[in-house]
Parts: C-alpha cells; structure tokens; sequence
C-alpha cells in the first residue's frame, strides 16, 4: 500500500484511539452509512451450508434396541462357541450362524416370541443353534447376554440422546425384548435419557404391531406425524412404523451413525 493511502487508512483510527468516547458514535454511524452489517458466527458457519433449526425437525424420536441401540460386543456364534466348550459342544461358529437364523425365521405359535424373561423362546433358539439342549449351558448363555459387557453402544449413541434431548426432543425406546432390556440399558448409562422405555414382554404386543408404537407416543405425548422411528427390520420397524403414519429410518440403510440421525433431527439443509 502506497504511504500516502496507509497514512490516511490510519488518520480515523489514530483520532479515535485519542478520542474514543466522543467519536464512538460518529465512527459507528460511519460504519452503517457504508454498508457494513454484523452477521452473526454461527449462522452457516463451519456446517457446509448447513443451517440450524430454531425447532427441531420432529419432536419424538423412537429407537429399535437390539440390532440399533444396542449392537453386540462380539458375534453371537462367537460367544455360543466358547461358552459351549465346556459342555461338550463342538458345532463351528459358521454352522451355528446358521442354526441362529433357522431359529429366528421359524415361525413362532404363540402371540409373543419374548414372554417374561424370554427364555422359553431362547431355549428354542440355543438348542437349534447349537444342537446342545444342555440347561447348564443354556442358563449361561441366557445371563451372558443379560449384562452390559456383552452389549456395547453404537458410536456417538450417548452424545446424539443428549443433545436431541437437551433440544427438547422426546426420546422412547421401542423394542422386542425380554424383560432383560431395562436392566442392559441402565448397565450402558443410557435409561435415564428416555422419557418412554416401551418392552414388548411387558406390553404384551410385538412390532410390527400398532399398539406398541401407539403406546411408546401416548407415554412420551407426541403425535405420529411429528416423530421418527430408527430401527434396522423392514417388516418389524419400517412397515409397522408406516402403518400408523410414522416416518421410520432403516438403520444400516436411511442412516448409519447416530450423529446422522441426529443432524436430520436438528439440521436443515439447503434444497
């Protein structure tokens, strides 16, 4: 910058450095007069556009447990085979992956696959997994998966409840669980960031049913039409979400991280 110009972009700071408070005025009005405007940091900044709601985009947010919420700390067949060595039980970890899903896709005679505690339907489960109707073993396996450290959370799970929850969004867990859930939940520090906590064992109705997700909305006092369910079944989550008017988000598929589901909650972006 020629000297000349540098002296003079210096004159009106160097008075006003001399003089500030009878020239503040006068120096702000001079500011305004040339089109200056104070835009605020936050609004756009550092989100790629990104813009934040003043409210957020759905006030409910329901989530599936197992599968979603809650992701094992270790395979199943994993954990089948080394708890089964014990006992005399020698199937390879690939042969009961495949026993597990024969389980679980076999249909179920009674109205609820989890009664109470669930080990009626999980007897069934580990016995045509593993071949070993063994109830030493079975009884092992049942109370393995009844504690936290065979669970763990999904990456960012715990950050993404507490900040839908401190925007005010109402959160429920919705699930076809034994009444081992509440205990898990509670085991990973998460039961106290639901305002519903809503167990098909204990409402005595399996997704894809209407009523457990009418009744996971009545307890957290949110309309359908202005909640999201996130569960990782098309017919159990997806279709049952959908038939009452429940927009649903397919783990692993519409989302895939919980900082996902939570900037589609709280973020707009620009069409």
């Amino acid at each position: 910058m020629p000297a000349a110009a540098a002296a003079a972009a210096r004159g009106p700071l160097l008075h006003l450095q001399r003089n500030p408070a009878p020239r503040l005025a006068a120096a702000r009005r001079s500011f305004s007069s040339s089109g200056m405007r104070c835009v605020s940091a936050g609004a756009g900044a550092g989100g790629g556009g990104r813009e934040r709601r003043s409210s957020p985009a759905f006030g409910g947010l329901l989530l599936d447990a197992g599968g979603t919420l809650l992701q094992l700390a270790r395979p199943v067949a994993q954990t089948y085979a080394s708890l089964g060595r014990r006992y005399g039980m020698s199937k390879s970890e690939e042969s009961i992956k495949e026993g597990f899903k024969r389980a679980f896709s076999a249909p179920w005679p009674k109205t609820l696959r989890y009664q109470g505690d669930g080990r009626p339907f999980w007897r069934i489960v580990v016995a045509e997994a593993t071949e070993c109707t063994n109830n030493d073993y079975f009884e092992e396996v049942y109370e393995y998966y009844a504690h936290g450290d065979a669970w763990r959370l999904p990456a960012g799970a715990y950050e993404t409840l507490r900040d839908l929850k401190d925007a005010g969004v109402k959160l429920a867990v919705v699930s076809n669980f034994d009444t081992r859930l509440r205990k898990l939940l509670k085991d990973l520090h998460v039961s106290d960031m639901f305002d519903a906590i809503v167990v098909s064992s204990e409402v005595g109705h399996e997704k894809p049913a209407p009523e457990i997700f009418k009744r996971a909305l009545d307890q957290i006092g949110v309309e359908a039409s202005k909640a999201v369910h996130v569960g990782d079944d098309e017919t159990a989550d997806k279709a049952g979400a959908n038939a009452i008017g429940l927009e649903c988000w397919l783990w692993g598929q519409d989302v895939r991280t919980f900082s996902e589901i939570r900037d589609r909650i709280l973020t707009r972006f620009p069409q």
